[in-house]
């Protein structure tokens, strides 16, 4: 039986844009989120800048600029492509159910062969659903010790000072540091099973977030 290959076009230009940006974001925010929390670097004061300052402007134009790829990435769950959409995250067909399920098997050991997803297996599907969560609550989050510690402000407000009436600030600044961990520890999985994936189906997984194209297999 001969095998050919073909390239077929996942992901998106905005889907692999937003990608990048959201994993540069995480990485600047949690540097200058660590400082913040405690002063790590002996960093110099400088005739006009101090340490902290620079540090908190970073991280808050880091926060803007994470705001908005989360946002634009969430408007894409409805007009992009058939793997960029909002059904191949939450299972809505019965497909998707069962792809969800043989995904869970293979993981659990239970199945010898990961079930085909051109684009998001069931499983990743829904663990990018509960990763946006924690973004949407850091966004949140942010906004509300952003909202407090500026005294107002109505974009502060609608951003996230409402999560004031509901939690302490001392909870929601406690939060917005574990959901951070939280996401440091699905980076670490995420990369780990990307790998892990385009060594068994050898389908250019890794590349196809730079190129938007992965490869498959034609037998005949």
């Amino acid at each position: 039986m001969a095998t050919t290959t073909h390239r077929e076009y996942i992901w998106e230009l905005p889907v692999r844009i937003t990608h990048w940006v959201n994993a540069l974001s995480i990485l600047t925010l949690s540097v200058t989120g660590f400082y913040i929390g405690a002063p790590f670097l002996g960093i110099p004061a400088g005739d006009d800048v101090l340490p902290m300052a620079m540090m908190r402007f970073i991280h808050f134009v880091a926060g803007y600029i994470f705001t908005a790829s989360v946002l634009f990435r969430v408007y894409w769950w409805f007009v992009g492509n058939q793997y960029a959409r909002l059904n191949q995250f939450i299972p809505t067909t019965w497909g998707r159910v069962q792809n969800t399920v043989q995904c869970a098997l293979f993981y659990g050991f239970m199945e010898d062969e990961i079930p085909h997803s051109p684009g998001h297996t069931g499983m990743a599907g829904l663990s990018y659903i509960v990763v946006f969560m924690l973004f949407l609550f850091e966004v949140a989050s942010g906004f509300a010790l952003l909202h407090m510690a500026n005294g107002g402000g109505i974009i502060y407000a609608i951003g996230g000072g409402w999560m004031l009436d509901i939690l302490s600030a001392g909870t929601i600044r406690m939060l917005h540091h574990v959901f951070m961990w939280c996401i440091w520890i699905f980076v670490i999985i995420h990369v780990y099973i990307s790998w892990h994936n385009d060594i068994i189906e050898r389908n250019g997984l890794i590349s196809s977030i730079f190129s938007g194209y992965k490869f498959f297999g034609d037998h005949h």
